[in-house]
């Protein structure tokens, strides 16, 4: 995500924090001041959204580490003002599994508030609710309240939340995926609906949800539909066969006489036709900037090289190609370059399956 930094590098998963972070970090120090606290009171404050935001990575955390145990890497952890986001490579097949890694999240919270209430008992550090407040009352029980929040928030059933997965998992354990997707985002845009209606009579803060929740469900309904599209159907029968190769040591100046001749932007490039590398339009016009036409192919290309067997389901190459920051995928047969996919010809292919869906129900009127 631009605008992150990397902080680490935890359990094997890259932790980054957004710019607009600090900005809340200012807000926060601002608001405390503005209430005529004290140097000492706008530390704490600040102190105790950090210490919120460390029990944040660690339920992105249960998310992270409950999906390696099926296999499924974590890209990365960003934390965002409104939260943070852990990006799998993909979500489990099986809803069981959904069902246990969306859980994971809210159950790290859950056993922090266990741990801070059982510490609060033994220093006999607890007050009545009725004393505590945003800003006042002890530390800890803050802390504690917040993270139970956190759980109650997190298992609303609506998408993005983790209770709009744990929903889908429990439907798609009786039903067909889609449909189960289908129900559950129709439910979290309802959720949506009312938080915005609340927040036009009162909290205008949940306008800014309702319009967070009905975005995410719309998001999660049609990524499950284009996923379900695209199930079944091998890379071989969408690919582009028609394509230019470069090698490695050509000039940029064969390059750029390609781009202007046809309409291709992104390049293989191969030796003794095996794909080595991607050279793509952003790289070639960078380096024309900065080292000129002299340069060749294989001074800029691409060697981090993402690749899709013919044979794959376009359903998992789709989802590489979102996840690798590529625009095209060379596709290979016995390691040899047999064609592309790239993300404009799988958008076509949706297109054409939608145009051919509506044909067939107008058929059937």
């Amino acid at each position: 995500m631009k605008w992150s930094w990397n902080i680490g590098r935890y359990a094997g998963i890259d932790v980054f924090i957004h710019a607009t972070f600090l900005l809340l970090i200012g807000f926060v120090a601002v608001s405390y001041w503005m209430r005529g606290a004290d140097p000492a009171g706008i530390v704490e404050g600040v102190l105790f959204i950090l210490a919120l935001f460390v029990c944040v990575l660690l339920h992105e955390f249960g998310h992270a580490l409950t999906a390696r145990r099926y296999g499924i890497r974590t890209r990365d952890i960003t934390l965002l003002p409104i939260g943070g986001i852990a990006r799998l490579e993909r979500m489990p097949d099986k809803p069981v599994q959904e069902l246990w890694v969306a859980l994971a999240g809210p159950a790290v919270n859950l056993v922090i508030a266990a741990a801070l209430f059982a510490v609060l008992v033994a220093m006999a550090g607890l007050v009545p609710l009725s004393d505590l407040s945003v800003t006042g009352g002890p530390f800890l029980e803050r802390l504690l309240m917040a993270n139970l929040f956190l759980v109650g928030f997190n298992l609303l059933p609506a998408f993005p939340m983790d209770g709009g997965r744990v929903f889908r998992a429990l439907l798609a354990m009786r039903m067909e995926y889609v449909r189960a997707t289908s129900i559950a985002a129709t439910v979290g845009q309802g959720m949506a609906l009312v938080f915005g209606f609340a927040g036009l009579i009162g909290n205008p803060f949940l306008l800014f949800i309702a319009f967070f929740v009905w975005i995410g469900a719309s998001q999660e309904s049609s990524m499950t539909q284009m996923k379900s599209a695209l199930a079944g159907i091998p890379v071989q029968r969408v690919m582009i066969t028609n394509y230019q190769t470069v090698t490695p040591t050509e000039p940029l100046t064969a390059v750029v006489e390609h781009i202007l001749r046809g309409s291709q932007v992104d390049f293989p490039v191969v030796e003794s036709g095996k794909p080595v590398g991607v050279l793509t339009r952003g790289d070639l016009l960078i380096a024309l900037s900065q080292k000129g036409m002299s340069a060749t192919v294989g001074d800029v290309m691409r060697r981090d090289l993402a690749v899709a067997e013919s044979t794959e389901m376009l359903e998992g190459v789709f989802q590489r190609l979102q996840t690798c920051e590529c625009h095209t995928m060379p596709v290979v047969r016995q390691g040899q370059l047999v064609g592309l996919i790239t993300m404009d010809n799988v958008t076509e292919l949706l297109l054409i399956q939608s145009a051919l869906k509506q044909d067939l129900n107008l058929a059937k009127a």
